[in-house]
């Protein structure tokens, strides 16, 4: 099965994944993309602010990256809607 590595970055520093895992389809590749960046942005909220000037790139074995996910893209906010007076 491919080796994969989830990069996270954030537009000037580089978190690099040194041990990468396995998965066998694209489809598996953006799930758990998804759920990382999701795991990630859940542990800023607890600590009261919400980065989302970062991403996570998905290497493969070859270095070439094969999937990408902005953390603006992890989520959907839902504003609050005006109450009236």
């Amino acid at each position: 099965m491919p080796l994969y590595y989830f990069h996270l970055r954030d537009g000037i520093d580089v978190l690099l994944d040194p041990e990468g895992r396995e998965l066998d389809s694209h489809e598996a590749i953006v799930t758990a993309t998804l759920v990382e960046a999701r795991g990630l942005l859940g542990a800023e909220v607890r600590t009261g602010q919400l980065d989302l000037d970062q991403m996570i790139d998905v290497e493969d074995e070859a270095g070439a990256v094969v999937h990408r996910l902005r953390f603006a893209d992890a989520l959907t906010i839902v504003w609050p809607t005006p109450q009236p007076g």
